[in-house]
């Protein structure tokens, strides 16, 4: 897969991240795709699928704010494929939100054990995330989505 995935799945997994994807989306079409996946026989990298309009949509895609469950409760309605991610051992998650020029273009989903995300390792996950900005714009330039 592309380097700078790489190098954020291994500094998302060094943190305690057990499954990190990036999904893209595209408003105009309202698709998502996903990109990138640190598991790719649970979540494959392949194909496209419509995007839902329900509260974390609205939230994450809508406002670009990251979305952070702590327990799997709290997203379990949410996400259609919860069973499976619980199954491989997540139940916390946080949805942060890659944005071009003040739009919301993707996501970066990092999915861990419960109660993983303090605010002192969202503070991390999200200053890793700023550090790569620039090189993840870049790779998503080369594969946009459609």
């Amino acid at each position: 897969m592309t380097g700078i995935y790489n190098k954020l799945w291994a500094e998302c997994q060094a943190q305690g991240i057990r499954l990190f994807t990036v999904t893209l989306h595209d408003p105009d079409a309202a698709l998502v795709r996903r990109a990138f996946s640190s598991d790719p026989d649970a979540y494959p990298v392949s194909g496209t699928k419509p995007l839902s309009d329900d509260a974390w949509s609205q939230q994450v895609i809508g406002r670009g704010e990251a979305f952070v469950a702590n327990h799997d409760r709290d997203f379990a309605e949410l996400f259609p494929d919860h069973a499976q991610i619980v199954a491989l051992g997540c139940r916390s998650c946080a949805n942060l939100p890659i944005l071009r020029e003040g739009q919301v273009i993707g996501t970066a989903n990092l999915l861990a054990e419960e109660a993983h995300f303090t605010p002192e390792r969202l503070a991390i996950y999200q200053a890793m995330m700023e550090r790569y900005h620039a090189p993840l714009l870049a790779e998503i330039a080369l594969r946009p989505l459609g």
